[in-house]
């Protein structure tokens, strides 16, 4: 799947459920960094 449209998702559904990245982050136990990087489509290799 495409890193762009996966992070569209992630980022659709975590509004849709009124959570922050901080607030989903804590929950998957990964940094907000890494889900903001997520929702972004970056990738650090």
């Amino acid at each position: 799947m495409d890193a762009k449209i996966f992070g569209n998702y992630i980022a659709a559904r975590r509004k849709e459920l009124g959570m922050t990245q901080a607030n989903l982050a804590e929950k998957i136990h990964v940094t907000d960094k890494a889900v903001s990087r997520w929702e972004r489509g970056v990738s650090h290799s």
